[in-house]
């Protein structure tokens, strides 16, 4: 996924002539960076949003290359990974728009990549931690798990409720609702 990226950024370098040559550079390594600092996080939040595998792949690279576009145009971007964010958030919108069936994330994904080897006690505790876990997680709604989700990658308040079109205000009453939710699963 990065070498079709990069590839494509380079391209894009090839065509702007020697004169902005140094300047696609510096896009070029921030768009990179961006890149490889984001793209694990934007792939696994348009797999919440209810994207296949393979489309959250491409939405994400097309993500990432609207990022080089907007910078290349000029664009002032202050936190280029709330804005990446938003930017996979409304194009997972319209991707899974464009579906007649969404599928939801599979939230066993996890520990079919993940094999713990604990005790065979250990193993039931924590399995049945995970599946009220993840039925408290079903429960929530789609706001709510966006939130949770924005903001367990480290954005902010304001942030969030950029990326996903709601107030601030209404942000911090989708998280505490969720947390006091997901706290109460748990420790039933």
């Amino acid at each position: 996924m990065a070498a079709h990226i990069i590839f494509g950024i380079s391209c894009a370098s090839e065509l702007a002539g020697s004169a902005g040559e140094k300047v696609s550079e510096t896009l070029h390594d921030q768009v990179e960076k961006a890149f490889e600092d984001a793209r694990d996080d934007v792939y696994r939040y348009l797999l919440t949003l209810g994207l296949w595998p393979p489309q959250a792949q491409e939405a994400t690279q097309d993500v990432f290359l609207k990022l080089y576009v907007a910078l290349r145009q000029g664009e002032k971007i202050l936190n280029i990974r709330a804005w990446i964010f938003r930017v996979a958030h409304n194009h997972g919108l319209n991707v899974r728009a464009r579906e007649d069936v969404m599928q939801p994330f599979d939230p066993d994904l996890e520990n079919r990549i993940v094999q713990r080897w604990n005790d065979p006690e250990q193993e039931a505790i924590e399995g049945e931690q995970m599946l009220r876990l993840n039925r408290a997680l079903a429960g929530l709604s789609e706001q709510q798990r966006n939130c949770l989700y924005l903001r367990a990658e480290g954005l902010r308040y304001r942030e969030i409720a950029h990326t996903i079109g709601i107030s601030t205000s209404t942000v911090g009453e989708f998280l505490r609702r969720a947390i006091s939710r997901l706290k109460k699963a748990v420790h039933e």
